[in-house]
Parts: structure tokens; C-alpha cells; sequence
């Protein structure tokens, strides 16, 4: 073993991805990797979403689609963000590097959403640090804990159609719920009633025990409620092993993203809150955004999750790049909305929209001739009856 002069062992390098003058984004390797369908001109009559707290994008690419995971195609859905906003300089490039160049580098306050744009639809993670049981738990009095109010104040000035809010489930808890009934309140008035959805992950086959709150608001002149996502997996999880066996015995070098299938260390169990060793036939434990807190062990290998398998378990399509170090790359991956989550949220929002815009276009002859048979029709019997 290499020692220093003073005779300590020497510390073995710990491996990055390479850096590169202009990001990731000028690694040979990394060239027409990108899913394309991220980059399409939007669909026709798409609704625009602007988006805060935007982190790396696992939100956003859920409500944009157009992407495979596990075998499943997730479509592109109308929806076409017009802006996004993080104040991290490694999830907003990761961001633009995958779904294009939507994301700018702001510290979002009340006050700075006055000057963008306006959109159909707001969606924000706002951050749950302070509402998260494995922090501190410090609710508003927490240094984060109000960023809420930004989304407050763009609903205020903008008025979007519909809001996506979302955060940890802990925060329906938390103070017996008094912070979330605080919030909720808030939004209400600005103009909006709401709902509120806490989806568990297996049940929509994500392969990870991740629970999510999403705060969905509608704007009180329009009549109706978006419909809460079905689950599509109850009683047929996805259990860690059918989603991620694939990656063991990853050799070739020339796979894009390859430093991200193989840097994983061996990790000795004892130095976290509570180290988790994966079962093959149950889903993951919750993929946490501190790795050295937590140890996630492979379930047959003496080892962490790499990176990828983190990244694959949230639901990441492997098309999709973390181009830092492998903690910096975890911590965007574990404060991540899954993808396959968003998109069913953003499945829901959709076809509200589209239904209420087709009752809208109804000629007031026929709304009038027949109110009854309006009321019951769906979305795509309203559009033979549109009046354009």
C-alpha cells in the first residue's frame, strides 16, 4: 500500500465524472444520447407549464412523456414547459442537458415571480427539508420551510388554470397536519380549491417504497376536478430485482453513462440511520438524497447502488444523464419527483383541461337545448359537439 511521508496510508482517489470546459454537454460520449422525443416541437394545442424548484427535472419530464421505463411507453403528453427555475447549479444544467433548454439558475423569491411568464399550469416541489421525518423537522420556523409562498405569489399574480404542488407525505403529519392545513389555506386565497393526492409508488410501478404528496389546486371560476390517478400495479409490484438485475453485468466500457453503472463502493453496514440491505423480491427502500447517511446495499452484491440503479429505481429512463460526482449525482436523484409519478399526475391534469376547454366550445345553442346530455358527456364525445 502507498504511504504518505508521514507514513499514513495514502487515500485512494475517489473517481468523478471528467470535466469538461463547457459541461457535460462537450463529452464526445454524451453526444445523441438524449432521448429525442425530449426535444420535439410540442404537440399541437399543448398547455404551457412553468415550473419552480425544478430540481434536475423528474417532474417535469413526467408531465412531458414521451419516454420508456421498464418496458412501458409513457406518451408525450400537450404539455410544454416554458420555464424552469432552481437555484442549483448542478440540477439545472443536468436539467438542460436532458430535456433542452428550459431551466435558468434563480433564487426564486416571492417577489421575482412577478417577472415570468405566465402558464396554464404551475408545478413546483417546493422544498421539504423542513417537512421531511428524516430532517429536522422544523417546519416554517426552518430556513426553507415558507418557500411555499412563492407559489403562492405567482398564483397570486398569474392565475394559472391549475396547480401541481408537491412535497414529502410527512408534511400531512407533521404538527397533526397544521402546517399542511396552513398551506393549503394560503393557496386558497388566491383564487383556488384543492385537493390533495398521496401517491405510493409501487402502486403505479415505481420499484421503491416512495410515497408523494401532491397539492393539486384548480382555479375557482372553472367548474370541475381533476381526477385522481388510478393505480395501475396494486397487487403486482415491481420488486428491485425484475427492475434493476440487467445492470450486474454491465462490461462494456463503451456504454454511455458507464462510469455511472460501475462507481459503487463496498460499504461497511453500522455508520448510517439504519443501513438498509435490498430483498430481491420486494421492492427498494426509499432512495434517499444523502448517501452517506443511509446505505442502500445491493441486493446480491457486496456494494452500494451505483448511481444509475438509484437513478433507474426513481424511475429514470437510462437515456437520462448525471454528468457530476457520484454524491452530487445522489442528491439529485434522491430530492427527485419519480417521473413515472408525475407522469400519471400530469395524465390527470391533461385530461381535465382538455375536457373543460371542449365544454367551452360548445355552442351555447346545444348547451342550452340540452343541459342534461352536456353534463353527461365525456371528453371525447364534448369534441363532435365543439363548436369549432
Amino acid at each position: 500500500m502507498m504511504r504518505r511521508k508521514d507514513g499514513k496510508p495514502k487515500r485512494k482517489a475517489r473517481r468523478t465524472m471528467p470535466e469538461y470546459e463547457g459541461g457535460y454537454k462537450d463529452n464526445p460520449k454524451s453526444q445523441g444520447l438524449l432521448n429525442p422525443a425530449w426535444h420535439n416541437t410540442p404537440l399541437e394545442n399543448s398547455y404551457a407549464v412553468i415550473s419552480l424548484f425544478s430540481g434536475c427535472g423528474g417532474l417535469d419530464l413526467g408531465l412531458l412523456g414521451g419516454f420508456s421505463y421498464l418496458g412501458e411507453e409513457y406518451s408525450t403528453l400537450p404539455l410544454e414547459i416554458i420555464g424552469a427555475y432552481d437555484n442549483n447549479p448542478d440540477s439545472v444544467e443536468t436539467y438542460n442537458l436532458n430535456l433542452g433548454e428550459h431551466a435558468s439558475l434563480m433564487t426564486l423569491t416571492e417577489e421575482s415571480t412577478q417577472g415570468l411568464a405566465r402558464a396554464d399550469i404551475l408545478i413546483g416541489g417546493f422544498p421539504c427539508q423542513d417537512f421531511s421525518s428524516s430532517g429536522g423537522k422544523l417546519g416554517f420556523g426552518g430556513a426553507r420551510g415558507e418557500l411555499y409562498k412563492v407559489l403562492l405569489a405567482y398564483m397570486r399574480f398569474h392565475q394559472p388554470q391549475v396547480v401541481i404542488a408537491e412535497n414529502v407525505p410527512y408534511l400531512a403529519k407533521l404538527s397533526g397536519g397544521d402546517y399542511l392545513a396552513t398551506i393549503v389555506r394560503d393557496f386558497e386565497s388566491a383564487g383556488y380549491h384543492f385537493d390533495i393526492w398521496e401517491l405510493y409508488g409501487p402502486d403505479y410501478g415505481l420499484p421503491q417504497s416512495r410515497r408523494r404528496l401532491f397539492i393539486i389546486g384548480v382555479r375557482d371560476d372553472i367548474q370541475g376536478f381533476p381526477a385522481k390517478p388510478s393505480a395501475t400495479h396494486l397487487g403486482t409490484h415491481v420488486p428491485i430485482a425484475e427492475a434493476i438485475s440487467d445492470l450486474e453485468t454491465i462490461t462494456d466500457e463503451s456504454i454511455p453513462n458507464q462510469s455511472q453503472y460501475f462507481v459503487a463502493t463496498r460499504a461497511k453496514a453500522g455508520g448510517g440511520q439504519g443501513d438498509h440491505t435490498n430483498a430481491p423480491d420486494r421492492v427498494a427502500y426509499c432512495i434517499r438524497a444523502n448517501a452517506r447517511g443511509r446505505i442502500q446495499f445491493h441486493y446480491a452484491l457486496p456494494r452500494r447502488l451505483t448511481v444509475r440503479e438509484s437513478a433507474r429505481l426513481q424511475s429514470f429512463p437510462d437515456e437520462f444523464v448525471f454528468p457530476f460526482s457520484t454524491q452530487r449525482n445522489f442528491t439529485m436523484i434522491g430530492n427527485a419527483v419519480p417521473p413515472i409519478l408525475a407522469h400519471f399526475v400530469g395524465r390527470s391534469i391533461h385530461e381535465f383541461l382538455a375536457a373543460v376547454h371542449a365544454l367551452e366550445n360548445i355552442s351555447e345553442t346545444f348547451r342550452h337545448t340540452y343541459p342534461l346530455l352536456v353534463e353527461q358527456l365525456d371528453v371525447e364525445q364534448l369534441s363532435f359537439f365543439s363548436a369549432d
